[in-house]
């Protein structure tokens, strides 16, 4: 069964669903649920949808706090990969532009 998803590793509480190319949609809801589990605002970080959010609940995040989680998205994104996944999103800042760049190498691929 494992194979029907091309996953290269089964589920697991510490690592990232591993994308290898294949199953995207299945591996976006599959990391949304796994970055959740470990802290909601590093999935805000990621699709930056959260500092509205944050704002309505009077909560504020310092410039450091925001570095940090950034930091952790973007490991958390990038041990999600092959190496050649890995490649898409080398060359970016941030853990929300990593998103977003996979986003449009979907959109591409579903175009095909």
């Amino acid at each position: 069964m494992a194979d029907k998803f091309s996953f290269g590793e089964g589920a697991s509480l510490n690592r990232p669903p591993l994308f290898c190319g294949e199953n995207y949609q299945l591996w976006c809801i599959r990391m949304k649920y796994f970055v959740d589990s470990i802290d909601r605002k590093i999935w805000d970080v990621i699709t930056n949808s959260s500092f509205i959010h944050l704002l309505e609940t009077n909560f504020v995040l310092s410039k450091n706090e925001k570095n940090h989680l950034d930091c952790v998205a973007k490991n958390i994104i990038v041990s999600a990969f092959d190496s050649n996944e890995h490649l898409k999103v080398s060359e970016c800042v941030s853990a929300k532009e990593m998103w977003d760049t996979l986003e449009r190498f979907k959109k591409c691929l579903a175009r095909q």
